[in-house]
């Protein structure tokens, strides 16, 4: 089972950009779907962003489009998110799961298997 290892967490101004790693441990990526799910204090977990570790279109999550890009470098088995135009409402703990969702499935985290310790991202006005 692949395992993932979520890092680049920190704080940052608001207006600024961080970009978070998931690293895969244990395994690799292929054939999976890797994605990036967020939850704040006293929030549901809310799904940020997916992508089929073989390629293929993105998928966001609406609060997010347009801001965060959702990466993959195969030869390092590691996934990406890039976030700029950090708002205070993006504040949460960010995690990495894994998963093998359909389509219709893909923004749900009860599809996802496997999950990383999350890193928390925190963005101060």
């Amino acid at each position: 089972q692949v395992q993932p290892v979520e890092s680049g967490g920190g704080v940052v101004q608001t207006g600024g950009s961080l970009r978070l790693s998931c690293a895969a441990s244990g395994g690799t990526f292929s054939g999976y779907t890797v994605a990036w799910f967020r939850q704040a204090p006293g929030k549901e977990r809310e799904f940020v962003a997916a992508r089929r570790w073989g390629g293929g279109y993105p998928y966001y999550g609406d609060s997010v489009k347009g801001r965060f890009t959702i990466s993959r470098d195969t030869a390092k088995n590691t996934a990406y998110l890039q976030m700029d135009s950090l708002q205070p409402s993006d504040t949460a703990v960010y995690y990495c799961a894994a998963g093998r969702p359909i389509v219709s499935s893909m923004k749900m985290s009860s599809s996802y298997g496997n999950w990383g310790q999350g890193t928390q991202v925190t963005v101060s006005s």
